[in-house]
């Protein structure tokens, strides 16, 4: 996807890239969760201004931020908006699509359980293979790519809710979900 895609409102972006196909070497998998976060809420990493950590969020449209949650995990986000504003979507869950004996071995888990193997945005990098040296790339034509959505899904249901693993800013309603999907890391409350 161009940087075009990316270069609106980072809510909008986080709801459009539900049932897009995210692409790492031989594996890939169909998004099925995602949180948007804005400079102008206190969860984002953005909100306390430019840093070496948060330099990225700042970038052009359509790069990746892959920051490092809890010294852990690697979580990948799609960097939204016009240059200079700090927006970026987490990719929270994907259904696994190529590659998952491969996203398997990662994860040390069996293959015949694709529903664990992404479930949760550590989880999806862990399987993918996706570290910190992949901050900063393109995400149309870099490691990883962001392509469109398959002709199976069509328009994809959307289910919206509030953003989970989060201390401040809860209340936003910026988590987005494909509506059934059994890969999701929470499931949506039915309102």
């Amino acid at each position: 996807m161009k940087a075009s895609f990316y270069r609106r409102p980072v809510v909008e972006v986080a709801q459009a890239l539900i049932g897009c196909v995210l692409s790492c070497g031989e594996c890939s998998g169909m998004i099925v969760e995602t949180e948007a976060y804005h400079d102008s809420e206190p969860a984002c990493h953005a909100f306390i201004g430019r840093t070496p950590r948060t330099e990225t969020l700042f970038g052009p449209p359509g790069i990746a931020y892959v920051y490092l949650s809890y010294g852990v995990h690697a979580l990948l986000n799609a960097v939204c908006e016009p240059e200079g504003v700090g927006a970026a979507v987490l990719i929270r869950a994907i259904e696994p699509l190529t590659g998952v004996e491969l996203m398997a071995a990662r994860r040390g888990l069996s293959p015949r359980c694709p529903r664990a193997l992404c479930s949760g945005p550590g989880k999806l990098t862990q399987a993918l293979g996706v570290t910190l040296a992949d901050n900063g790339t393109d995400l149309s034509d870099g490691r990883i790519v962001i392509s469109g959505r398959g002709r199976r899904l069509g328009d994809p249901v959307v289910q919206r809710d509030r953003r989970i693993g989060i201390s401040k800013a809860r209340e936003l309603p910026w988590r987005f979900c494909l509506a059934g999907s059994e890969y999701l890391s929470v499931t949506v409350p039915r309102h």
